[in-house]
């Protein structure tokens, strides 16, 4: 089997956009002479990567994090790379793409490209062993996948209130809501936060679980502040207080609380998470996959953080990522962002693809018999999308 054709192609959103009260914490909310501090975090561009082989299969992949320049960077620098080779050598073809690129790579947009190809090629895998994805990886570790639900973007506490209420109602054992009010606030913001967690608590009770996301808006003497505020409130985790890079700093964090902190949403590779364990920064890992390194690092990832006692609960709830949770005993459940009006991004999946799972009472479920991904793109509703080849 070989390769013939890898095509890519940018998913434009056009049309309307929710703004009202989505405010949260973000890395540049620190900073002064910000009016907003979100803009350069919400993204309404979706990458889709088609690859084809000789044999008539055709592999679906996708990244979100900076599509444009993703796709320029699989048009100009990984294509060449792809053409006429093996699809099935998933191990030599990563290995081939990131150390061609490893000069300018690394991180960040080249190895979302790469997870975009990546993925692409174990869908191929999965349609010609006419297997799903996760099967290849290792099979069904869990009957089902034990999800969480992640939006409660509101700061307004009577509409968070009954957000939180309303998926308890629908079986959802875990939620996840951001920290709205931002570093620059100073100790009112803090207690605000603070606040926001005691309602949904309040609200759920004891027998669901609660997670907060920071986004990387805080420094260390917040973040101190915040969790010894949060101790009563019994947190599944703390996300993303720090900068990505901020790892000793994550580490001393550690030592300092009770509450489980998790991050890698913007880490890369197995050499990035291997930094992380060796310094013991986190309890949890959340990569994405289609930011990774896709699923041949991924799989590296999720055996070294079993062997040190580290959960992995990946950012997103997409096809890719359920794909690896159900493979994994490392990952006991998975994001999920329902599907809603355009807002923040991440809801944009919703509107390319057919074959994404929905949760049900809590709880997603894959196909045995679906080969590959299970994915395929949509053909109809696409009239607020610009779509460039």
């Amino acid at each position: 089997m070989k390769i013939i054709a890898v095509r890519t192609k940018l998913y434009q959103w056009q049309g309307p956009v929710k703004t009202s009260d989505t405010i949260f914490a973000t890395p540049l909310s620190p900073l002064h002479f910000q009016n907003d501090s979100q803009a350069a975090f919400r993204f309404f561009s979706w990458l889709v990567v088609e690859i084809e082989t000789d044999e008539g299969h055709i592999g679906l992949g996708n990244a979100g994090l900076c599509p444009d320049v993703t796709k320029k960077i699989i048009d100009s620098k990984l294509t060449s790379l792809l053409i006429g080779e093996n699809p099935l050598n998933t191990e030599y073809l990563f290995e081939k793409m990131y150390r061609s690129t490893v000069a300018y790579g690394r991180k960040g947009a080249v190895i979302a490209a790469i997870s975009a190809v990546d993925i692409a090629l174990w869908d191929i895998k999965g349609l010609a062993f006419g297997q799903p994805v996760f099967m290849l990886l290792g099979g069904r570790t869990k009957p089902a996948i034990e999800t969480y639900y992640s939006r409660l973007y509101t700061r307004n506490l009577d509409d968070l209130q009954a957000e939180a209420a309303h998926y308890k109602a629908d079986g959802f054992t875990g939620m996840k809501l951001r920290c709205g009010y931002p570093l620059t606030d100073g100790l009112e913001g803090l207690k605000k936060n603070v606040e926001m967690v005691r309602v949904v608590r309040e609200t759920v009770g004891d027998d669901v679980n609660i997670m907060l996301e920071a986004y990387m808006g805080f420094n260390l003497p917040y973040a101190k502040q915040l969790l010894k505020a949060l101790a009563p409130y019994n947190l599944r985790w703390a996300e993303e207080l720090l900068l990505p890079d901020e790892i000793h700093n994550f580490a001393k964090l550690r030592q300092y609380t009770d509450i489980p902190l998790s991050g890698g949403e913007h880490e890369y590779t197995r050499y990035g998470f291997h930094d992380l364990l060796q310094t013991g920064a986190l309890d949890i890992f959340q990569f994405d996959i289609n930011r990774v390194g896709g699923f041949t690092e991924a799989q590296k990832i999720c055996n070294m953080a079993l062997t040190h006692g580290v959960e992995v609960i990946p950012h997103g709830g997409q096809m890719h990522n359920l794909h690896m949770v159900m493979s994994s005993f490392a990952c006991p459940m998975a994001e999920y962002f329902p599907q809603t009006e355009i807002e923040v991004g991440n809801e944009m999946f919703w509107y390319i693809f057919d074959g994404e799972a929905i949760a049900e009472n809590g709880k997603l479920q894959l196909d045995d018999t679906k080969p590959g991904m299970g994915l395929t793109l949509k053909t109809e509703g696409l009239e607020h999308f610009t779509i460039l080849d």
